[in-house]
């Protein structure tokens, strides 16, 4: 229909009619743009989790079970926040108390931040195929 250009096409696989085979797209190219909304990555547990690649941000395990902790914690005036938030095993937790990690002499061993939404899709995606390297890092 002319809405898109193909770019590059995945060489072992095909689109296949009854008649006819078609290149199948691994990237293709918009002939007009399409603007979206911009996306924002909602604070969750989950998306904490996977920011934090399911390790305590304060020992580095990842075997044991994890809950969200507070840098400077709510009673002192913390947010919910994604520079604010950290994944910790509940040992950790629990030894930090209700205190900053300088007071518990718990240095973070990750920097929180706010996560960009294409930098979370591709760590989300467990397979990246190589004909999208020089789209996706562009600098």
């Amino acid at each position: 229909m002319g809405k898109a250009q193909l770019v590059s096409d995945n060489k072992s696989l095909a689109l296949r009619t009854v008649s006819q085979s078609y290149p199948w797209p691994s990237v293709i190219r918009l002939n007009s743009y399409v603007r979206l909304p911009y996306k924002d990555i909602i604070l969750t547990r989950k998306n904490i989790l996977r920011r934090d690649k399911h390790k305590c941000g304060y020992c580095g395990r990842s075997d044991l079970p994890l809950t969200m902790d507070h840098i400077l914690p709510r009673a002192r005036g913390g947010e919910d926040s994604w520079e604010n938030l950290v994944s910790a095993c509940l040992k950790c937790n629990n030894k930090k108390g209700d205190r900053t990690p300088d007071e518990a002499s718990m240095p973070l061993r990750i920097k929180p931040y706010r996560p960009n939404y294409v930098m979370f899709l591709v760590n989300s995606v467990s397979r990246i195929d190589s004909e999208w390297k020089p789209f996706l890092y562009q600098s």
